[in-house]
C-alpha cells in the first residue's frame, strides 16, 4: 500500500513538474513569439486601429442625425502571383470594375507579387460579379471606410477623408474632418511583448448644423443657380442670439463620398475661404455707426443730385436716379449710393474704419472651419481718399466673406452685440463685443423694416421682416476696374421685434437677371416662411383687429 501510495505520489509530482514546465515555455521561454503572434493577428482584426469619431447634425428638438459615420465597404484586390493567366484574369476583372484593361494587366503580371490594390468600396452588386466570376488569385474582402449618407448635404462643412501623396493612411481633408482631425481620429493600440494597450477611439463631434433646414435651403440654391444661370451662391442661416450656425450651403457642391469625381475647386469653402465686395448691404453698418458716433440719425437729410465726384472719380445712384432731398431713413428704402457716401463723410475715414473693425471685418471670425479669410479694408486704411471712404460706405473697394457679413448684421438684431458664429454644439455662446449701442442697432433695424415693407418682395404677412439687398460689380483683376458680372446678396431676419434667424443668400455672377430683388431676395423669403413654420414662431405683426378681437 505504502509502496502504491509513493508511486501516485511520485507520478502526481512528476507531472505537475512536467505541466509547470510547460507552462514556463509558454509563458516564458516562448511567450515573446506567442505574443507578437496575438498582436499581429490583432492587427489584422483592427483590433488596435481606434475607430474614428462620427459627426452629428442637431434638430430643433436636440435629436443627434449621423451626417458621417464609419461603414465597411467591399474592396477589391489580387494575389498576381496566384494568378495563371493575367491576360485573361485582366479581360474579366477589368470590364467588371470599370477599369482600363492595360492598367489591370500590368498589376496581374507582377509575378512573384503577393498583392495589388484594384478598387476601394465597390458597390455590393460588382463584389458580387467578382466573387461570381472566380477567378484565381483575385479576392473581395471589407475594409472601414468613411461614409456620407446624406451625400453632398453639408459637404463643405463636413469635409472627406483621403490620403496624400506622401502618406497612404488616409487624413482628414477639409472641413470638420480636417479641423478636428486628431479629436476624431483617436490613438491606435498598442502590442508590447505580452503587454496589450487598447485603442482610445475617437471622439464624436456634435454640429449645431439642423439637418432639415440645411436640406431645405441647399434645395433652394440649387434651383436659384440653376434658373438664374449662376456660378455659384451661398446661403448661411445664423441665431444672431447666440452664435449658432443653422445652415451653410455652397454651390457647387460635391459627394464626399465620391470626392474624386468633384474638380478640387469644389472643396473649397466660399462662405468662410472667400472674400467679395457686397454691395448694399454695407449700407446698414454705415448707417449704424453714423447713429452710434451721433454724426446723424435717421432724420437727417441730404440732397441728392444723382451723382457725387470725389479724388476724379464719379460715383453715380443705381439706374441714374435722382432723388433731391432725402432723409437717411430713405436712404436705405431707396439704396441710395450718394446718400451713403454723404453718411460715410460725416463720420470720417478713421472712425468709420474704427467701426468696420468693431464689426468684424478685420479678423476671423473663429468659427473653427479650416483655411477661414479675414475681411479686406486695406483700400480704406491705406489711401484715407474721399473716393475709397464713399465706395466703402455701400460696399465696393472692401471685400469681406459671407460669414463675416451674417455676423455682423447679426449683431443689429441682437441689440448691437456682436456673437462668434459657431458651428459645435459643445462650443459655449461668446460675445465677441458691442461694435453699437442697443439704440443705434434698433434705429437700423427699423430702417430695414421699412425697406422691406416698402418694396414688399421680402415681406411675409402677419410678420416684421428686417433686410437690405446688395448688388456688387464684380472686379477685373486683370485690368482694373470692374467687368460686367455682378454678385447678388441679400440678409435678412425676422420677426424683427425678437429675431429668431438670419438669413444670408449670396448668388455669383446670374446671367439673366441685373437685381438682387428679381434673384436672392425671393429666395430668402422663400426660406424666412420655412423657418417660421418649421419652429412655429408666433406673428408679431398681426392687425389690430386680430390682435384684440
Amino acid at each position: 500500500m505504502r509502496f502504491r501510495f509513493l508511486l501516485v505520489s511520485v507520478g502526481s509530482t512528476l507531472a505537475f513538474s512536467a505541466l509547470i514546465a510547460n507552462l514556463y515555455n509558454l509563458q516564458i521561454d516562448d511567450g515573446t513569439r506567442y505574443a507578437a503572434k496575438a498582436a499581429s493577428q490583432d492587427r489584422e482584426r483592427g483590433l488596435l486601429e481606434a475607430k474614428r469619431g462620427a459627426i452629428y447634425f442637431t434638430d430643433r428638438n436636440g435629436n443627434r442625425i449621423p451626417a458621417v459615420m464609419n461603414r465597411d465597404y467591399p474592396v477589391v484586390f489580387a494575389v498576381p502571383k496566384e494568378i495563371e493567366d493575367p491576360d485573361a484574369a485582366a479581360q474579366i476583372i477589368s470590364k467588371i470594375l470599370g477599369l482600363e484593361f492595360i492598367e489591370v494587366k500590368q498589376k496581374l503580371s507582377k509575378h512573384g507579387d503577393s498583392y495589388e490594390l484594384l478598387a476601394l468600396k465597390v458597390a455590393d452588386i460588382t463584389a458580387k460579379e467578382v466573387r461570381d466570376a472566380n477567378i484565381s488569385g483575385i479576392y473581395v474582402t471589407e475594409e472601414n471606410f468613411r461614409f456620407y449618407p446624406f451625400q453632398s448635404l453639408a459637404a463643405h462643412v463636413l469635409g472627406f477623408m483621403s490620403p496624400s501623396a506622401d502618406d497612404e493612411h488616409p487624413k482628414g481633408r477639409y472641413g470638420i474632418e480636417l479641423a478636428f482631425d486628431n479629436e476624431l481620429s483617436g490613438i491606435s493600440g498598442i502590442a508590447d511583448g505580452d503587454r496589450t494597450v487598447a485603442p482610445k477611439h475617437g471622439e464624436d463631434i456634435f454640429l449645431t448644423i439642423d439637418r432639415n433646414i440645411q436640406a431645405h435651403a441647399e434645395d433652394i440654391l440649387a434651383k436659384l443657380v440653376e434658373d438664374h444661370g449662376a456660378s455659384g451662391g451661398t446661403v448661411i442661416i445664423e441665431n444672431p442670439k447666440t452664435g449658432a450656425i443653422l445652415t451653410l450651403a455652397n454651390a457647387p457642391t460635391f459627394d464626399p463620398n465620391h470626392y474624386g469625381d468633384a474638380p478640387v475647386a469644389y472643396f473649397l469653402n466660399p462662405a468662410v475661404q472667400a472674400i467679395y465686395e457686397p454691395g448694399s448691404v454695407m449700407k446698414t453698418i454705415t448707417m449704424a455707426a453714423g447713429i452710434d458716433s451721433g454724426k446723424i440719425t435717421p432724420n437727417t437729410t441730404y440732397v441728392d443730385t444723382g451723382s457725387v465726384t470725389l479724388n476724379g472719380k464719379k460715383i453715380s445712384n443705381a439706374e441714374g436716379k435722382v432723388y433731391g432731398k432725402i432723409t437717411m431713413k430713405e436712404v436705405i428704402e431707396h439704396s441710395v449710393n450718394t446718400g451713403a457716401a454723404f453718411a460715410a463723410k460725416q463720420i470720417g475715414s478713421d472712425l468709420f474704419y474704427e467701426y468696420l473693425e468693431a464689426f468684424g471685418f478685420s479678423r476671423v471670425t473663429r468659427i473653427g472651419l479650416p483655411g477661414e479669410v479675414r475681411g479686406q479694408l486695406a483700400s480704406l486704411d491705406e489711401r484715407r481718399r474721399e473716393v475709397s471712404l464713399a465706395t466703402a460706405s455701400f460696399g465696393q473697394g472692401i471685400a469681406v466673406t459671407p460669414l463675416q457679413l451674417i455676423a455682423a448684421i447679426g449683431a443689429l438684431a441682437n441689440d448691437g452685440i456682436l456673437m462668434r458664429p459657431r458651428i459645435i454644439a459643445s462650443d459655449p455662446e461668446e460675445k465677441v463685443g458691442r461694435p453699437v449701442s442697443p439704440e443705434a442697432a434698433h434705429e437700423v433695424v427699423q430702417m430695414m423694416v421699412n425697406a422691406v415693407d416698402k418694396a414688399k418682395v421680402a415681406a411675409i404677412p402677419s410678420y416684421t421682416v428686417a433686410g437690405k439687398t446688395g448688388t456688387a460689380q464684380v472686379p477685373d483683376f486683370k485690368r482694373g476696374g470692374y467687368t460686367g458680372a455682378f454678385i447678388h446678396t441679400y440678409v435678412g431676419f425676422a420677426p424683427a421685434s425678437a429675431p429668431r434667424f438670419i438669413i444670408l443668400v449670396k448668388l455669383d455672377k446670374p446671367t439673366n437677371a441685373p437685381l438682387a430683388a428679381q434673384t436672392v431676395v425671393p429666395a430668402f423669403r422663400e426660406l424666412a416662411q420655412f423657418l417660421l413654420n418649421y419652429y412655429a414662431i408666433p406673428p408679431d405683426n398681426l392687425p389690430s383687429h386680430e390682435q384684440n378681437p
